[in-house]
């Protein structure tokens, strides 16, 4: 296969579908948006309770993995169906596998938030139980 040169349009144009892939996990995926959802609500709490630079770099890194496992999960199952629709146990396997890796991202980023809220949010109860 010949190598194509290095192209500035080609380049922006590939940003382009990278873009149309955002729109479409946001419109068509119900769980990007649940995720989005806690994503925003994370932000504002990191912004309320003014978190770190270290604790800002765990929720941001959290947020982009259980995303993009979102839109891997997403490719999988829109491929999976387009190459068998009828139901097949190694189809069915892979699309269970690629949910469970938004699953472990999940989880991972829900016991990240965990570590850094919990204290914040048990030091603001207490202050007004005081």
């Amino acid at each position: 296969m010949k190598e194509e040169s290095f192209s500035v349009t080609k380049r922006i144009k590939s940003f382009s579908y990278a873009f149309k892939g955002l729109k479409v996990l946001i419109i068509d995926e119900h769980n990007s948006r649940v995720h989005l959802f806690f994503s925003i609500s994370v932000i504002i709490l990191g912004a309320y309770f003014k978190i770190n630079s270290i604790e800002w770099l765990f929720i941001v890194a959290s947020i982009g993995i259980v995303i993009s496992m979102e839109a891997i999960n997403s490719a999988v199952e829109s491929l999976a169906d387009f190459v068998s629709p009828n139901f097949h146990e190694l189809i069915k396997k892979t699309k269970d596998l690629a949910a469970a890796s938004v699953l472990i991202s999940a989880c991972t980023a829900f016991t990240i938030g965990l570590i850094i809220f919990l204290p914040k949010i048990t030091n603001l109860v207490l202050r007004y139980l005081h």
